[in-house]
């Protein structure tokens, strides 16, 4: 490999390295000291490329990238602020073990603390929120630093998708000239001929990271064998999980050995998919524990998996329960807030449920068969009641219940979420439900789901706030510079099959015009401040925003009207944004007397 000067030829190495370990696409956002960076992606033909004008947004689609696929998308920046808008993604990586690899360009070392123009400190900018942190060598033609520099990206993928998957930060400092110009001398003639391994590498990754999934072992496995064939009443519940933990296959033969009913949180990727007709799948658990007089007792074996549930009915129910709870957890950490939780299992969740399946064969029992009715009647209940206003869980339970199948569905924080918890009933259909729920804020929601979209030929649907739409409007620029929106007027499938990089989108942007989560929280009763400082209507009308960024806007104000304009969206090329427009609290007042009538249905 000739090349001009000696940037050139450490970011073709270090783009090299990251294709040998797995990487096929790469997030670039415009600037002048990732130049060298940018070119090489660029030229490289295995790597496809999707460019952003805002960090932020870049780091979330990236982001998604990571939840979809569950191997890094590398984002890269210039010097300076830049670097700082990819960290609302790194904290989100970090807290919910997405892999994600952040290259930040920068300038010459002695250049720090001088006042020089765009220089900051950027060594260990993100603190403990990442894996791992490396400052690159500088630029040489030198055998044993190319070496070096090839050995740390292989690491560096290697350590996002390790048993703790998660961000890992490099800082690349470049001088100048950073273009692909000819500097004499800069990597010395016969170079490349003298050091064949440093220069070209190895027939693969320069060093190859080998990730073994943990078993527990026997004496673990007989002690949760023991718990599982003791229990009368035995639970398992899988929560949150975006590493790719806990397949939908181990948690059908868990449940199938053990007779445990399995509640399942929607981004679980338990509560949707073929294995749901078959097993004891149960969705309706925020329901119909959230009544004081829970119409369930208490478990006395809880096998979890994943992160703390979403619902927080269910955490409560846990909390408050004397079980004997096994937390299984590959990277050993506890994900368990309330702190009542017994043991901690430190294994690989997949192999953990199929070993147990193997060494486990009870009948269901009574407690089993109680679980099913009652998820049956809590269903048929909230079917039963007559609306008195739009809810807003309708609407998110439509989305979910109509999406394609298969399909990828990215949901945001705030109510969205919790109305997917409890409102969207276990379908048999494959839907990879994604949120971000590490550190649930509801920056970058869009870019994410558009990321995670881009990594597959399913269709897309992204249900969101409106405050969550507003903050992450540069995300939708994606839609035409990241081919994430097409020409319209081909077939759906076709489209599918034959754009790379190409999806269709559809946006359910559920506006409340403020903060309606806050209509749940006792500062509803004090207003002021309750309108101005925490509901902040916005008054913002988002049908302008198909304009900008080359869309379609359709805006609903019935259920029924939602169901038609959805049905049509997913079923169509192009993206469409379907707006909901409801009133927060009449939908939070509608919730509180399903919950009630529900209850008292329950009872009866």
């Amino acid at each position: 490999m000739s090349a001009p000067n000696r940037n050139t030829l450490w970011a073709r190495a270090v783009v090299e390295e990251l294709v040998r370990a797995g990487v096929d696409a790469a997030c670039v956002c415009p600037g002048s000291r990732s130049t060298p960076l940018t070119v090489a992606l660029a030229e490289h033909d295995d790597v496809q490329v999707f460019s952003h004008l805002d960090e932020r947004s870049a780091a979330f689609f990236a982001l998604g990238r990571g939840k979809r696929t569950g191997k890094p998308t590398p984002v890269v920046s210039t010097s300076g602020t830049a670097t700082a808008n990819f960290h609302p993604a790194v904290m989100e990586a970090n807290q919910a073990r997405v892999p994600l690899l952040v290259l930040t360009a920068d300038r010459p070392p002695e250049l720090r603390d001088s006042g020089a123009n765009q220089t900051v400190d950027q060594t260990k900018l993100y603190g403990d929120a990442v894996r791992h942190f490396r400052e690159l060598p500088e630029p040489e033609a030198d055998d044993r630093k190319l070496r070096s520099l090839r050995t740390s990206i292989c690491r560096a993928v290697g350590e996002t998708t390790g048993a703790n998957p998660g961000p890992v930060h490099l800082n690349v400092p470049f001088e100048k000239p950073l273009e692909p110009v000819e500097v004499p001398g800069d990597v010395p003639e016969g170079f490349a001929d003298e050091h064949p391994l440093a220069v070209e590498g190895r027939d693969g990754p320069f060093a190859d990271v080998h990730q073994n999934p943990t078993t527990p072992d026997d004496a673990t496995l007989d002690a949760l064998a023991r718990a599982v064939e003791s229990a009368d009443r035995g639970l398992v519940v899988a929560g949150p999980d975006d590493a790719h933990g806990l397949t939908a296959e181990a948690a059908a033969a868990l449940a199938d050995a053990t007779g445990f009913p399995v509640f399942a949180d929607p981004l679980s990727g338990i509560r949707f998919g073929d294995h749901v007709s078959d097993s004891r799948v149960v969705g309706g658990y925020d329901g119909f524990l959230a009544a004081d007089d829970a119409p369930l007792p208490e478990p006395d074996v809880v096998l979890r998996f994943g992160a703390s549930p979403t619902s927080k009915p269910l955490r409560n129910y846990l909390r408050d329960s004397d079980a004997r709870q096994f937390l299984v957890d590959r990277a050993g950490r506890w994900r368990e807030a309330t702190f009542t939780a017994s043991d901690l299992v430190v294994a690989d969740p997949t192999e953990t449920a199929r070993a147990l399946a193997e060494r486990v064969d009870r009948s269901p029992g009574d407690w089993a068969d109680r679980i099913a009715e009652l998820e049956a009647d809590y269903w048929n209940a909230v079917d039963a009641v007559e609306r008195e206003a739009l809810l807003e869980g309708d609407v998110v339970a439509a989305a979910a219940d109509d999406a394609p199948d298969p399909a990828t569905v990215m949901v945001s924080n705030s109510m969205p979420v919790r109305d997917l918890d409890r409102f969207a009933r276990p379908r048999s259909a494959e839907l990879t439900v994604l949120g971000n729920r590490g550190a649930s804020g509801i920056d970058g929601i869009t870019s994410t789901g558009l990321g995670a979209g881009s990594a597959t030929d399913d269709p897309l649907v992204v249900i969101t706030g409106d405050l969550a739409y507003y903050h992450d409007a540069n995300g939708l620029l994606a839609l035409d510079r990241c081919e994430v929106n097409e020409t319209r007027g081909v077939s759906f499938a076709r489209q599918k099959s034959s754009i790379s990089g190409g999806v269709d989108a559809t946006i359910v942007l559920v506006n409340n015009d403020g903060g309606g989560i806050f209509h749940m929280l006792p500062i509803e009763a004090y207003d002021p401040p309750f309108t101005s400082q925490f509901k902040t209507p916005h008054g913002l009308d988002f049908e302008p925003t198909g304009d900008v960024y080359g869309f379609e806007f359709a805006r609903v104000e019935t259920l029924d009207g939602f169901r038609d304009a959805y049905r049509e969206s997913v079923g169509s090329p192009g993206t469409q944004v379907v707006e909901v427009r409801t009133d927060a609290e009449a939908s939070h007042r509608e919730r509180e007397r399903l919950a009630a009538a529900v209850t008292q249905d329950l009872k009866d």
